[in-house]
């Protein structure tokens, strides 16, 4: 078991301090143990009004984060600590969209740990604190939507695609990229049928497919593409579920 992080103190805006979400002992094994990597994450955010009021979206719903940092280590194939501290602080600092809405994390602690590393002489680790602000999300309009640029890395580009309501898309993002996608939002609808949040697919280079939007409101899928070569793990036509099989809050 790792120590305890060593965090900062941080404040809001009226100079009140923060209250703190930790993820600890997250161990995500990506390709065999020299690609094992264990995460200790700390989200700074204001929790009275969901201690109050009981609702999740006030909040960070840690089953399902946690579920959206496994997708991402599993199919980034990171091969170094910095590439994985950086990309998942890049994503627990992105802003909430509607279809998956949560409370806006103010600053965050990522240490990552391997466990496994080549050598085996030491265990190495990497530790890294960063404020919402401290990053520009690149956002590119679209004729489905937008998309929102999170990380781009050597071997991976992490974004969020987010469809207008009744909008689509059909055509593979990148024809020569592999990709493989997380579904956000609870309303969207992939070749026809309706595609459960938190459900992951993986598709091989070129291959061609339709989400469609037919509610009133933004819905998201989180898509991790690799360069041509990274082998995709399976066709785009099941997935399953990285969220908490138990969770009722699920649409």
């Amino acid at each position: 078991m790792n120590e305890p992080l060593r965090l900062p103190v941080e404040t809001d805006g009226q100079g009140r301090l923060l209250d703190v979400i930790e993820l600890r002992d997250f161990t995500v094994s990506a390709g065999g143990e020299a690609s094992r990597w264990s995460l200790e994450v700390a989200l700074f955010l204001d929790t009275r009004r969901a201690a109050a009021d009981g609702h999740l979206s006030h909040t960070v719903h840690y089953g399902r984060l946690a579920g959206e940092l496994r997708f991402l280590l599993e199919s980034c194939r990171f091969e170094s600590l910095e590439p994985v501290a950086e990309a998942v602080v890049r994503y627990v600092l992105l802003p909430p969209s509607l279809d998956a809405p949560h409370a806006q994390v103010s600053a965050a602690t990522v240490r990552v740990t391997r466990p496994e590393a080549p050598g085996g002489q030491a265990v190495p680790a990497v530790q890294v604190h960063r404020r919402h602000g401290h990053f520009a999300y690149p956002v590119e309009e679209t004729p489905f939507g937008h998309v929102d640029r999170v990380y781009e890395g050597a071997r991976s580009s992490i974004c969020r695609l987010r469809l207008r309501p009744g909008g689509f898309v059909s055509e593979p993002r990148h024809p020569r990229m592999t990709q493989s996608q997380l579904v956000l939002g609870g309303g969207l609808l992939l070749q026809g049928r309706p595609a459960q949040q938190g459900t992951v697919f993986h598709g091989p280079q070129g291959l061609t497919h339709r989400y469609d939007n037919p509610t009133a409101i933004e819905q998201s899928v989180l898509c991790v593409d690799q360069p041509e070569g990274v082998e995709g793990e399976a066709p785009l036509v099941q997935g399953r579920s990285y969220y908490p099989a138990e969770d009722p809050h699920l649409s």
